[in-house]
């Protein structure tokens, strides 16, 4: 099996590089992420996930072993395969992905190729479940713990902290956009403040005032 390619880049394509390793050319798979992030004629090192079916190899690149460990975590979803895998990984960096499961937003993953709203749902649903033990941040003793590969911690939106997610999406924010604000709120106000208290923190994080 290989797992990790040294060598110099030979050519790329709209969702492909061929690594020149030794004079041997292996053909990659990447998110237009990590492709954008390559030169023809440069050095490079590749982590490599390797697929093997009964009528082929495929190989699949990634810089770094963050962005690897998201797409075997994706993978793992029923209905993602590994192209559906790097759709997603190339419009979303996996701090970014945590931050969208952690806020349970479809939309930050609809926006990937092959991604429609009930595979996104299974997404959210399966992964979070997979995530390990989550504790809600600003709302629970202990902090927050979200145990996915790539990122830091993130609160999950739940309560008091969904009222007021709910709320500014209501509003008009964006779900993600309103979830970090909320996040970000939570942890500077008692552990006790009630989700009117957390809307107008938010809306000041947003650059809006509720009593304007």
């Amino acid at each position: 099996m290989i797992a990790k390619l040294k060598g110099l880049i030979d050519s790329l394509g709209d969702d492909w590089a061929v690594v020149d390793c030794g004079g041997v050319g292996y053909l990659v798979a990447c998110s237009s992420r990590t492709l954008a992030r390559l030169q023809t004629g440069t050095a490079a090192t590749l982590f490599v996930e390797t697929h093997v079916r009964e009528d082929a190899i495929s190989l699949y690149g990634f810089l770094e072993t963050g962005e690897r460990d998201w797409f075997r975590l994706l993978t793992t979803v029923q209905g993602v395969g590994a192209k559906v895998a790097l759709s997603i990984l190339s419009v979303a960096a996996p701090e970014q992905l945590l931050q969208i499961i952690a806020a349970q937003d479809k939309t930050g993953l609809t926006q990937a190729n092959g991604v429609g709203p009930k595979l996104a749902l299974r997404i959210l649903t399966e992964l979070k479940d997979k995530a390990g033990k989550i504790v809600l941040g600003g709302f629970a003793p202990g902090g927050v713990t979200v145990s996915l590969p790539g990122a830091l911690p993130m609160p999950v939106a739940s309560g008091r902290m969904e009222d007021a997610v709910s709320a500014l999406s209501n509003l008009g924010y964006k779900r993600l956009e309103a979830f970090q604000a909320v996040g970000e709120a939570a942890r500077d106000l008692p552990e006790d403040a009630d989700a009117p208290t957390l809307i107008r923190a938010a809306l000041k994080r947003l650059g809006k005032d509720l009593t304007r």
